[in-house]
């Protein structure tokens, strides 16, 4: 859009806006179980979901534009504008900045069908409205400069890089590609490299024009708002923009290309450095509509899960694989099955490839049991109903229906699921798992093919046209988690064997619970030499028990529609998620899991094949390698200490070395609740209840040997240049620290933190981010912080940054320039009062979680700490001065003391 018909535009917005007055009312168009759609007159479809129960409110927009409606030279446009649109409009020409300065996140994507932009801020008219107006602003009036676009293509470069480093990523991108001769479905959203690199940027605003339009969009608000209200500013900002004209030239046509029958099974290999071998086979599938998808997704779930999946008792229990997987695309039009195994260590790629395909073959001899089904179906069912009692991913999950087709389909695909029976799933299996419907990577002529039909897509308006969806589910109350309110009502007591406990009782969406226990074990003297034990003992927990096996334990949360895991070495980690009517019987799940595990040996063996290929494949990340050379670096403690960070071959070794007598000991020894051990519920429960059962199940429940904290002290280590050469890996990584010698009672702790905000923080809007990323297009993700423990001195300064092998000595000379011009010239007072709006919003925001709030409870206890010293240190924030940043900063920030880890592809660029 040239500068005076941009200029036009905006007049003509404004003009608009004076006559809303006449304008239409929006058009109330269904609601289904609390969620009401609205159409405005210029096409513009609106989805409102409000919960006063939370303290946010979201909003996304969405555009029907993908990477399917690319044509040729536009591969990658979608997903390049998806970024542009950041770089604001003459009214918003920082955008990033000002959601950050208002203590939300954001974020946008692009898939086939789509692009959303969504963001979550915290609830209040002034950032509803805000939010809003930006929208509706850069819906039409975004700038797309050709600067802007230089800039940030290389940033996009990088972000394909990071999937080009990607074994498995590269995999599916070429089957996809394979298995779709003409269907748009076979381009990956992120493009093909000489698109991104020499797209005009005229045809970039005429991609724009075209499809960022009222009548080709869909606008969720979800969370804590007023109906009325934001309807009201919904047409004053969205209404006030015109529908387009719709001619020849500018027309959204339907997209009518259709892939042709299969003829035949293709096959293709890709040869790249790596480790770890995959094998992935996709079949032609119906789209997401389509009444036989559901029992699409429960066939995917009955072949790919873990541990209940055909292909995890052929291919992982028999060791052939490390992880196996199924997974549906859930499209609008005609859409691919995809099944995938990685290989064991010593299992071939020929062998896993027959292996994999004799599984998916069995069905045919073996087809699913009405018990395969009910798991499948109620697990399906349980993922669904924990999206629609969270306000935040129901309202950008209700995008992704909507791309497939309609927003409602979410609901009608959920009954579908509760319906499925047996017969069902094996006709599905039976109809499009055949040979010459397979895509592996290799063609075959043969003169009697077994071809399956794909129907079409059904008509949309006849399907739901007098759907109703069900009554609406339980709200919540308008609760501001402020810490003053949590301490408030915050109820604390110790079990009988010493353990802390923190309840939060409050009503939630849907009756949630949710909470964690940080159980910590054990001394460094009992705890040397014991290798992976601990973090194997933990990952077991939740593989068997007395009276449950691994896939009981599976099913039971199914049936509960509730989340249980258990992680974590030295603190072994419990959390959890549940209703209110659930509650006690997810706690007796615990309780199982927690004191009556049997450790059994195929899944010990189990385990081990999974651990060992997580470590194969982090030898080839760029990311792990740095990270773990790192650590290592800053590491001084001998190899039996508890906290010592082992190489990759030793990691190996250890986890070799697990046998099941000595989980079953360290269980016995170590695990237990004693004073080490910090419990926290937050959501739907009577306290007093919740107190008696967990008194009942666990005050007991005591370790043989109690614990004491290990400490962690400051250890002034000489920085150094960490070298890792990764063979051809398009993405490179580099890690930068410093230690320091304070805990986060220091008096310039609170300063630190808003300068570690500052350069690295915010969302893409930090001085770091604006110099690497935004302005010389060096990296695609950047960023820096302060870290520090509330016991010992050993704080940290992290920056970080991914990019392309080429860009590294450019990227560390402006890095540590940046690093640098911060030391000498300080930040500005306004810099200061833009940064600090945006991070004391964000830290409420985390306790508005109610998960995360949970382990803040939880950790605060440990360290006899509550909620008032947050809101100590937050009025410490807020009282900062500019100098008070600019000295702290100067103090404790060295740039020549930082120890450098680059990991990726150098060969040749060194000499």
């Amino acid at each position: 859009m040239s500068p005076y018909r941009r200029f036009a535009h905006a007049v003509f917005i404004m003009l608009a806006l004076v006559a809303l007055s006449a304008a239409a009312e929006p058009r109330h168009v269904t609601t289904i179980e609390g969620i009401s759609e609205y159409r405005l007159d210029n096409g513009l479809s609106v989805l409102l979901m409000p919960d006063s129960s939370r303290p946010t409110t979201t909003v996304a927009i969405t555009y029907f534009v993908g990477s399917k409606h690319e044509g040729y030279g536009e591969t990658g446009m979608a997903h390049l504008l998806e970024h542009m649109l950041f770089y604001g409009t003459p009214d918003h020409q920082d955008i990033r900045r000002e959601i950050s300065e208002r203590g939300g996140s954001a974020n946008g994507t692009t898939s086939f069908e789509r692009t959303n932009y969504f963001q979550t801020l915290p609830a209040g008219d002034d950032n509803l409205e805000w939010a809003l107006r930006m929208e509706a602003d850069r819906m039409v009036n975004s700038l797309i400069r050709e600067e802007d676009l230089a800039s940030e293509m290389t940033v996009v470069r990088n972000e394909f890089e990071i999937g080009e480093s990607n074994p498995f990523r590269v995999l599916l991108q070429r089957v996809m590609a394979t298995g779709y001769e003409w269907h748009g479905y076979g381009r990956s959203p992120i493009g093909a490299r000489s698109d991104i690199e020499n797209v005009p940027i005229e045809r970039l605003h005429a991609f724009y024009r075209r499809f960022y339009q009222p009548d080709n969009a869909m606008l969720v608000v979800s969370g804590n708002f007023d109906d009325d209200d934001a309807l009201a500013m919904i047409e004053r900002y969205f209404g006030a923009i015109p529908a387009p004209e719709r001619d020849t030239d500018n027309r959204l046509w339907p997209t009518y290309t259709r892939e042709p029958v299969q003829d035949g099974p293709r096959e293709v290999t890709v040869r790249r450095s790596g480790s770890v071998p995959y094998v992935l086979a996709g079949f032609h599938v119906p789209a997401g509509s389509h009444e036989d998808f559901a029992a699409v997704e429960a066939l995917a779930y009955i072949l790919g899960d873990s541990p209940s999946g055909r292909l995890y008792a052929d291919l992982a229990e028999t060791g052939l694989a490390g992880e196996v997987g199924a997974f549906a695309w859930r499209l609008r039009e005609p859409s691919m099955l995809l099944v995938y195994a990685s290989a064991d260590e010593e299992t071939s790629p020929d062998t896993l490839r027959e292996a994999l395909l004799e599984s998916i073959a069995a069905l045919a001899v073996s087809p699913p049991t009405e018990e395969e089904v009910a798991r499948a179906s109620s697990a399906l069912v349980s993922r669904l109903e924990r999206t629609l009692n969270d306000s935040n991913r129901v309202g950008i999950g209700l995008t992704e229906w909507a791309a497939a087709g309609d927003w409602r389909l979410m609901f009608l695909h959920r009954d579908r699921l509760e319906a499925l029976d047996a017969p069902q799933v094996q006709a599905v299996a039976e109809r499009y798992l055949r040979r010459d419907n397979r895509t592996l990577g290799m063609f075959v002529p043969d003169s009697a093919p077994q071809r399956a039909e794909i129907p079409d897509a059904p008509d949309l308006d006849a399907l739901l046209a007098d759907y109703t969806g069900r009554d609406d589910r339980a709200v919540g109350e308008d609760f501001d988690a402020t810490p003053e309110n949590i301490e408030s009502r915050a109820v604390r007591f110790e079990l009988d064997n010493g353990a802390q406990v923190t309840l939060l009782p409050k009503s939630t969406r849907g009756n949630r619970v949710r909470g964690t226990v940080q159980m910590r074990i054990g001394d460094e003297a009992s705890l040397r030499g014991l290798g992976a034990v601990p973090g194997a003992t933990s990952a077991m927990l939740m593989r068997g028990s007395e009276n449950l096996s691994r896939q009981e334990l599976r099913d039971r949360l199914d049936t509960l529609r509730s989340t249980l895991s258990v992680g974590g070495s030295r603190v072994v980690n419990v959390q959890f998620e549940t209703r209110r009517d659930e509650l006690d019987a997810l706690l007796e799940l615990m309780e199982e899991v927690l004191r009556r595990p049997v450790f059994p040996a195929s899944e010990l063996d189990a385990l081990r094949r999974e651990e060992l290929s997580r470590l194969r494949s982090q030898r080839d990340d760029p990311g792990a390698v740095a990270s773990r050379a790192l650590e290592r670096h800053f590491d001084a403690r001998d190899p039996d200490h508890p906290d010592y960070v082992a190489d990759f071959d030793e990691a190996a070794e250890r986890l070799r070395a697990v046998d099941r007598d000595a989980l079953e000991a360290f269980h016995r020894r170590f695990h237990g609740f004693d004073a080490g051990t910090t419990i926290a519920l937050v959501g739907d429960f009577d306290a007093d209840e919740l107190r008696n059962a967990l008194n009942t199940r666990f005050g007991d429940f005591r370790p043989e040997t109690g614990f004491e904290r290990i400490a962690d002290p400051y250890r002034d280590v000489e920085a150094e240049r960490l070298d890792s050469q990764l063979d051809d890996k398009a993405n490179a990584v580099l890690i930068a620290r410093q230690p320091l010698e304070l805990r986060d009672d220091h008096p310039d702790w609170p300063a630190l933190e808003m300068a570690g905000h500052m350069l690295g923080g915010g969302f893409l809007s930090s001085r770091l981010s604006d110099r690497i990323r935004n302005e010389e297009g060096l990296s695609y993700s950047v960023g820096a912080r302060f870290s520090a423990h509330p016991i010992d001195d050993s704080a940290t300064f992290t920056a970080f940054a991914a990019f392309a092998p080429e860009n590294r000595d450019r990227l560390i000379e402006v890095m540590m320039e940046e690093l640098e011009r911060a030391i000498a010239d300080g930040f500005t007072a306004e810099e200061l009062e833009s940064a600090r709006t945006g991070l004391l919003r964000q830290l409420g925001l985390v306790r508005a979680d109610d998960g995360r709030l949970a382990g803040q409870l939880a950790a605060r206890q440990f360290f006899g700490r509550d909620l008032h010293h947050d809101a100590a240190f937050e009025a410490e924030i807020a009282a900062l001065t500019v100098d008070d940043v600019n000295a702290a900063l100067a103090r404790w920030l060295d740039p020549s003391r930082l120890t450098l880890s680059i990991a990726g592809d150098f060969a040749g660029r060194d000499e």
